[in-house]
């Protein structure tokens, strides 16, 4: 696909195109090349090497009944270790089984510790996505609500809501326009309930005063209680998990179509560029965030973004993606009238423009180094830029309280041209020290191990 031109510098033009998403559900591959330039990858791939992917008898399926191969640290191999179409987002429950979230078929899945057996753990669920455990309670988020369940062996109490009510297509003032109605769920070490709520579109400004508010981190409180928002400006922090210290982390997919944001030509451009949507800065521009989030943390969205250019608004600048600073967006806070973006706290790290992070998850020494301590992210790949951000299974290592730079722990799920053969959502640790990624677009679970595993 083509980036969509907006009417740069209107507001309300935007937002009637607010249906663009940097990520969805279900299949959405890039069918062939869309530029002759190289695609880019999310992150640094030195040091890791090409091997084939394993794929077990009768799990060779489209897109896997060809050889393919993924880049892994040396020594490591992957393998297919089950087939679920749309599979999402995972975890691992206390009796070794791994549960796989499936939002189109409104189930979660469970998968026996060899991959072998699969049957159905819940059904006829709102698109539930997010699962994570507290001890031996299974949460899991559904579109409009967060559930509760005991789980204790290999079976399920009854569900106990959590949070109800919370926005998705169904809801009536939504009118069935929401793009970004899946949740993610984590829970802190205080028995806090973390849920991800996301924009109803690209830039709707109007999600920062609903009720409750989406494109939000919202908090219920130990024991129950109202949900109250934690974290603000958070245009779709699909990824979320807990740190190893006890703070929430999240990984959020940015908006598209950013307007030129400095008052300057660009390109071919002969006059200033700002306002204007340049389907060349849009590819590369704003970063997506990886951010910890404390009370009333603010990140910027729609009225700023984060800047990764070393020399802002220059064509083909260098980019970094640690400690970011943010900076007005040229369509919905002009000279930075609705939200002073220098006041906001700078961005921890961050992933390139439209890498679409889904799953976090925390590694808590379950690897061999240097990828012991770290968080996990699953990075979808871009849908609409050109040339499209290539999928990947990323890692940022833990240290000192902060995570450090991104690093791509397995690649080569797109070539050079664009072409894909898979797209990553989550990525988490087994009991047997092994990666277990999920994949929607190939409608797999691979099994990655290190060395000996």
């Amino acid at each position: 696909m083509r980036i969509v031109r907006a009417v740069a510098g209107v507001l309300a033009a935007v937002t009637a195109a607010g249906a663009l998403t940097a990520c969805g559900t279900g299949p959405n591959p890039v069918t062939g090349a869309l530029s002759q330039a190289t695609a880019p990858v999310a992150a640094t791939t030195d040091g890791l090497v090409p091997v084939t992917v394993g794929v077990p008898g009768g799990l060779g399926a489209a897109p896997l009944d060809t050889p393919r191969q993924a880049l892994v640290p040396q020594g490591w191999t992957m393998r297919v270790f089950a087939r679920i179409p749309n599979a999402r987002m995972a975890v691992w429950a206390p009796d070794g089984t791994l549960l796989v979230s499936v939002p189109d078929d409104g189930a979660v899945y469970r998968l026996s510790a060899d991959g072998t057996r699969r049957d159905v753990l819940l059904q006829g669920l709102n698109q539930p996505h997010g699962l994570t455990f507290a001890g031996s309670t299974l949460y899991v988020a559904e579109s409009s609500r967060v559930v509760a369940h005991d789980y204790a062996g290999g079976r399920l109490g009854a569900a106990r809501v959590v949070v109800d009510g919370l926005p998705d297509a169904r809801s009536p003032d939504l009118k069935g326009a929401y793009a970004h109605a899946l949740k993610s769920v984590a829970v802190g070490p205080d028995g806090a309930v973390y849920v991800s709520v996301g924009s109803t579109g690209n830039i709707t400004a109007e999600d920062l005063d609903a009720r409750p508010p989406r494109a939000s981190i919202l908090r219920v409180p130990p024991g129950g209680g109202p949900a109250e928002p934690y974290a603000v400006g958070v245009r779709n922090g699909t990824g979320l998990a807990v740190a190893p210290d006890g703070a929430v982390w999240t990984a959020v997919n940015g908006r598209d179509n950013v307007p030129y944001p400095y008052d300057r030509p660009y390109g071919d451009s002969a006059g200033s560029a700002y306002g204007k949507v340049i389907d060349s800065y849009v590819t590369a521009h704003p970063a997506e965030a990886l951010a910890r989030l404390t009370p009333g943390r603010n990140l910027g969205w729609p009225y700023c973004n984060p800047e990764p250019d070393v020399r802002p608004g220059e064509p083909g600048s260098p980019q970094r993606f640690s400690d970011l600073p943010l900076i007005p967006d040229a369509g919905t806070n002009q000279g930075g009238r609705r939200l002073d973006c220098a006041a906001l706290p700078r961005i921890e790290q961050a992933f390139g423009a439209h890498s679409a992070p889904l799953g976090l998850s925390f590694t808590r020494g379950a690897l061999p180094e240097p990828w012991a301590d770290g968080a996990l992210a699953g990075v979808h790949g871009s849908w609409n830029a050109t040339p499209p951000r290539a999928p990947e299974v990323s890692f940022f290592g833990w240290s000192g309280g902060t995570l450090g730079p991104q690093r791509t722990l397995v690649g080569g799920f797109q070539d050079d041209a664009g072409d894909r053969w898979g797209r990553p959502v989550a990525a988490v640790t087994g009991p047997d020290g092994a990666v277990y990624i999920t994949d929607d677009d190939a409608g797999a679970v691979y099994r990655l191990a290190p060395p000996g595993r």
